[in-house]
């Protein structure tokens, strides 16, 4: 293969690449991957208007009850009504359960951050707990939840499902594949060309979508605390997230380009790795590597902890295995899709168009 050759192939891949990028984009089919994008920002920010009016209400709580946080934890167990009374004043809520032989009060503080709930059986105190506000530790354990079991597993594997399978099964439906077949370029690139389009799509669009939901997230943390977590863990994970995301993007994105080739109906394929990878916690370990969202979760900064309302017996069932180094999961992330481009180049060269049937 000469130079003169690569330069034309290269060019050939550019010019499909242009005009598949207009069709992905602005495809009317497609509109609902930007609704499955934009689904998780609207979730964080949700949360966050959420923590701003509670971090509100609480101050004002605070206000109409001053009380100071050393005064607050400087309760015991043990303690009478009166003596919590007397240091901590009268809470802003009270709730009393009087029997003939019980009676149970729950006093409720505020230091204006967290809430601090008391429990007193027959005037005395029993047990203290704090609810403490949302922290960026917290959060991103919330985040790293939403982005490992809804944002890879849902909103980006159907988003690759409509991007990817219409690239060579949406023009078949419209009628207008054959006008590319018509033209001098080889199959291998323009199934190059239309998978590199379909993935700047994707990355653009979920990346996107990636960065708006970390920014909705921080929208109720001060900026001294957004700054003290960007100084430490916070740019990497930032990269690492968007980094997780295109390699999804990369993955599922040949697989269902190369379901769009090989199968009239890509749905049925589609959903078998739907089955798969949703599977994929309660497998085992040697199975578990046989998956795109595998690689995908050792690649992610922060793990997720399984859903802790997830059935007992369910819980039973999941099965552990040590997260591959990065290197080798993008190595294999990479590896499996060069093979599946391969499949479906192959598909591609022996394509034939009957409108009738397809």
């Amino acid at each position: 293969m000469n130079q003169t050759m690569l330069r034309q192939w290269l060019t050939q891949i550019g010019l499909v690449i242009r005009l598949e990028m207009r069709k992905t984009f602005l495809s009317r089919r497609g509109l609902w991957v930007y609704l499955l994008a934009l689904a998780p920002v609207l979730i964080f920010l949700a949360h966050s208007v959420s923590e701003l009016n509670s971090r509100k209400e609480r101050r004002a709580l605070n206000d109409a009850h001053p009380v100071s946080t050393a005064a607050l934890r400087s309760i015991d167990r043990g303690m009478t009504i009166e003596e919590v009374a007397g240091k901590v004043g009268e809470p802003f809520a009270k709730n009393e359960f009087h029997r003939p032989r019980i009676s149970v009060d729950i006093y409720q503080y505020t230091d204006g951050e967290n809430i601090y709930t008391f429990q007193f059986r027959n005037n005395q105190l029993v047990d203290i707990n704090e609810r403490d506000r949302d922290t960026i530790a917290k959060d991103s354990v919330i985040f790293a939840g939403v982005f490992q079991f809804f944002y890879l597993r849902l909103a980006i594997f159907f988003g690759c499902v409509g991007v990817f399978t219409n690239l060579f099964r949406g023009e078949m439906l419209d009628k207008s594949l054959h006008f590319y077949l018509l033209t001098p370029i080889r199959r291998e690139i323009l199934t190059v060309g239309k998978y590199l389009a379909g993935l700047i799509a994707t990355v653009a669009i979920f990346c996107t979508s990636t960065l708006l939901q970390l920014v909705a997230l921080s929208l109720h943390f001060t900026g001294s605390e957004i700054s003290e977590y960007l100084a430490g863990p916070g740019w990497g994970h930032v990269a690492w997230y968007l980094g997780v995301t295109a390699a999804a993007c990369l993955g599922y994105g040949s697989i269902f380009l190369a379901c769009g080739l090989l199968f009239k109906n890509p749905i049925i394929p589609a959903a078998t790795v739907l089955v798969w990878e949703g599977a994929n916690m309660f497998l085992p370990a040697a199975l578990k590597k046989v998956s795109v969202i595998f690689y995908l979760q050792s690649l992610s900064p922060v793990v997720a902890p399984p859903d802790a309302n997830l059935p007992r017996f369910q819980r039973l069932l999941i099965t552990s295995a040590e997260p591959t180094p990065a290197a080798w999961a993008v190595l294999g992330l990479l590896t499996l899709t060069i093979l599946v481009l391969a499949v479906a180049a192959r598909k591609a060269r022996t394509l034939e168009i009957n409108y009738s049937t397809d």
